[in-house]
């Protein structure tokens, strides 16, 4: 659980840095793939290696940009 501290009564600005860190804590994901419901194994796999290769392009793009 995130907890964000409001400052001067700025809620907008806190629920904003609470998304953000549910985010990249990846528990915005957990919360999404619960309210799918249950994946056959294999959707399971197809899902993970979907993510993996758009995980790997992104990361070769960012070592491009780097280069």
């Amino acid at each position: 659980m995130n907890k964000v501290v409001v400052k001067d009564g700025n809620v907008d600005g806190a629920l904003r840095t609470v998304k953000l860190k549910n985010i990249k804590d990846g528990s915005w994901k957990k919360l999404r793939s619960k309210q799918d419901g249950y994946m056959k194994p294999g959707e399971r796999r197809r899902a993970a290696k979907k993510e993996g290769i758009k995980n790997s392009r992104r990361r070769e793009r960012m070592n491009n940009r780097a280069s």
